[in-house]
């Protein structure tokens, strides 16, 4: 059907999973058709953009400019929006994350096109449908998009991206960019503490709730997450309480996970946090209350406090294991 567009974001010389599900989804939307990924990165790109071939692309753009390191969302919706006119783009496609959304919307707004955020699918047809995931995943939206070039982002694990044997071309661009493309960047950055691991990249995850009961509640969720090798989340009402970082929410304005296994302790599962964590395998949820809506979710639950239970677990672990 003609040639798709795939904005590639990475950080450290790493592409972002989500980048890599919307190559897929590029690939399910025409499997016969040209690919093409353009990589704007914060950090080195040699690395990340020679592999881009054997995740679904069949050429790969990697812009380089004299202010590197500098996310500036204009400027990247100006190269995104300047490549896809060169290439006669009819479909551009990109991570549903922070930075892919706000680069996209902009991107559409340079030619005054509709833009269709965290799609879980894009269809070819006349016109493109789009399936959206909507209220807190509550419901699926389908809707025709009726542009000469349909740009959307890809929700995160709304695709599963699979790597494949292939190899692709790769060109460098020198994008040209003015005063007013840098207007908007960032003057500062907060360094994510060392050590740990990561939300996106945790194959387990244990999040707490208000049933944590205070900051100090956290101790047997962080005590369980250790033995686990896991990374420790939260709810919203956690954040708002202030016992933990934003960069620790679960739902649907915080991150959305896709572990093997997510346990939920002490959090009610509101619409919101479940659309976060509903790309989990499983879900054992941990709780007084037998009605709480994440029971509905959970494939396994427990009920009772957190501050018993969790203890309990990990010492059952630590009996296990012999220590």
């Amino acid at each position: 059907m003609g040639i798709t567009l795939v904005l590639v974001t990475a950080a450290g010389g790493a592409v972002d999973e989500v980048s890599l599900q919307a190559l897929a989804q590029a690939r399910e939307f025409d499997a016969a058709g040209d690919v093409h990924a353009l990589v704007l990165s914060d950090g080195p790109e040699a690395t990340t953009a020679a592999d881009l071939g054997a995740w679904g692309a069949t050429r790969i753009h990697i812009a380089r400019h004299e202010a590197p390191g500098t996310f500036a969302p204009d400027a990247w919706a100006r190269v995104v929006d300047d490549l896809a006119e060169q290439l006669g783009a009819g479909l551009v496609l990109g991570p549903g994350t922070d930075r892919g959304n706000t680069v996209l919307a902009r991107a559409a707004a340079r030619r005054g096109l509709p833009f269709a955020a965290n799609c879980t699918r894009v269809t070819a047809g006349n016109p493109v449908t789009v399936t959206r995931s909507r209220w807190g995943g509550s419901l699926l939206e389908r809707a025709a998009v009726h542009a000469g070039r349909v740009i959307a982002s890809v929700a995160p694990h709304a695709v599963h991206a699979t790597r494949r044997d292939g190899t692709a071309p790769v060109e460098i661009l020198a994008p040209s960019l003015d005063e007013s493309d840098l207007a908007v960047r960032p003057v500062a950055r907060i360094p994510t503490p060392p050590g740990g691991i990561s939300l996106a990249d945790a194959r387990v995850v244990v999040s707490g709730g208000r049933g944590a009961g205070s900051a100090d509640g956290f101790q047997p969720i962080e005590e369980l997450a250790t033995l686990l090798g896991a990374a420790v989340g939260c709810s919203r009402a956690v954040t708002i309480a202030g016992w933990r970082p934003h960069t620790m929410q679960v739902g649907q304005t915080g991150a959305r996970i896709a572990p093997d296994l997510y346990i939920a302790c002490g959090i009610s599962g509101a619409s919101q946090h479940l659309a976060g964590c509903r790309g989990a395998k499983r879900i054992l949820a941990v709780n007084k209350d037998p009605d709480a809506p994440i029971m509905a979710a959970a494939d396994a639950a427990v009920i009772g406090d957190l501050h018993q239970v969790l203890p309990a677990i990990s010492a059952a672990i630590r009996r296990g294991r012999g220590a």
